[in-house]
C-alpha cells in the first residue's frame, strides 16, 4: 500500500466510526452503503455551516475518502494526488481506459445542503462508466 492509500483508508474508517456512533449502522464499503452515507450527510447538512473549519474539513475528508474506498474496493484502481484541487483522485482502468473520481468537492456540496450533490447518484455515474468504459475512454467525475 502507498502512503496515500493508507491515509485514505484511515479517513474512510473514520467515516465508518462516525456513522456507527451516530446511527448504529455499519458501513461496509458496498455501493448499497451509500444510501446510509447520503442520509448521514443530509442530517449533518443542518449544522455543517456552524462547525469550526477544522471539524467541517474532517467530515468532508472522511466521507470523501469513504466514497473513494467504495470505488477502489469495487472497481480497483490507484490513488493519485490531484494538484489542481488539492485532493485525492481514484483512477481506474489504466492503461486501457481512464475513469477517475474526486469526491471532496461533492461531499462538501452535499454537506452544504445542495441535494443535487446526491452521493449515490454521483457514484452510480462513476460506476457505470468504470464498468462500461471502452479503450481510450478518459473521464473525470467531480
Amino acid at each position: 500500500m502507498s502512503g496515500l492509500e493508507d491515509e485514505i483508508g484511515l479517513m474512510a474508517e473514520e467515516a465508518v466510526r462516525v456513522v456507527k456512533d451516530r446511527t448504529g449502522e455499519t458501513l461496509d464499503f458496498s455501493e448499497g452503503s451509500l444510501g446510509i452515507v447520503e442520509e448521514t450527510l443530509d442530517e449533518a447538512s443542518h449544522y455543517f455551516a456552524d462547525l469550526p473549519n477544522e471539524e467541517a474539513s474532517k467530515l468532508v475528508h472522511w466521507f470523501g475518502c469513504y466514497l473513494l474506498e467504495v470505488g477502489r474496493r469495487n472497481y480497483g484502481g490507484v490513488y493519485l494526488w490531484y494538484e489542481q484541487r488539492e485532493q485525492p483522485v481514484l483512477v481506474v482502468g489504466e492503461p486501457e481506459f481512464h475513469v477517475a473520481m474526486i469526491t471532496w468537492d461533492k461531499v462538501k456540496g452535499r454537506l452544504s445542503g445542495d441535494t443535487a450533490d446526491n452521493v449515490p447518484f454521483f457514484f452510480e455515474g462513476f460506476a457505470r462508466r468504470a464498468q462500461n468504459a471502452e479503450a481510450g475512454t478518459r473521464a473525470l467525475y467531480v
